[in-house]
């Protein structure tokens, strides 16, 4: 991984088409670095508290953790990440001489409009999330409702936050996919929480017989571990670099 060049993030400040490839970053106010050191160890300790339930009933415990952790990254994108359009188009067009500001140009993007689509938009990524994980090896026959509810999780905590920062760019999102896209909190919690669920993949198959081994426990446990990781990783020091 190499960082981002200088000179690449000074075109990208006057450049549309770079602006795809350049990482976003997080609100400075002290109540957004709060929040945003705050949501990372909540969920995990909510995760946690919540395991032996999950391991006994998931179906429930799932969609009860899913509204809790669903709830936090609504509001961690509200106080910490700029939204898609927040300075484009008119609300960043600098008024010209003699020319009267209108109260358009200084109303940004509507949170609650915001809000709504980013859900929207996370919703119709669920279904291609349960494909993928079908096809990785997912039950399809069996356990449709677990299948369907860790794709919910890995689409609100990986989804959410992009969907929320670059809308429906088709730029950003070819980045993205492509790998081509520099590392910050949304690409490195996408990237950690997909690494996760792999790798959380590998004790199922072995021959322990133990309860916390069925489907989808140890994928639940490792998205989120990798999520957080991934997050933090990518704000920090892994922030602006590139695969």
């Amino acid at each position: 991984m190499s960082s981002s060049s200088p000179a690449g993030k000074a075109s990208g400040a006057h450049s549309p088409a770079v602006k795809p490839l350049q990482p976003v970053a997080g609100d400075a106010s002290a109540l957004s670095q709060g929040m945003r050191y705050a949501v990372p160890p909540i969920l995990l300790a909510v995760f946690a508290s919540t395991f032996s339930r999950l391991v006994a009933d998931p179906v429930p415990t799932m969609a009860l953790n899913l509204a809790v952790a669903g709830g936090w990254q609504v509001a961690y994108c509200l106080l910490c990440l700029p939204v898609a359009g927040a300075s484009s188009g008119a609300a960043s067009r600098k008024p010209r001489p003699g020319e009267k500001k209108r109260a358009s140009d200084s109303a940004g993007p509507n949170m609650a409009v915001a809000v709504v689509l980013s859900l929207v938009l996370t919703l119709f990524a669920v279904p291609a999330v349960h494909a993928a994980m079908v096809l990785l090896g997912a039950p399809f026959l069996t356990h449709t409702a677990h299948t369907l509810l860790c794709a919910a999780h890995l689409a609100a905590l990986a989804f959410f936050p992009l969907f929320w920062t670059r809308g429906v760019d088709s730029a950003a999102w070819l980045a993205i996919a492509g790998l081509r896209a520099p590392l910050d909190e949304c690409v490195g919690g996408l990237v950690g929480a997909a690494a996760g669920a792999w790798l959380g993949a590998v004790p199922i198959p072995l021959d322990w017989d133990r309860e916390w081994q069925k489907w989808p426990v140890t994928i639940l446990s490792g998205m989120y571990a990798g999520y957080v990781l991934g997050r933090v990783l990518g704000g920090t020091v892994l922030f602006g670099k590139r695969f």
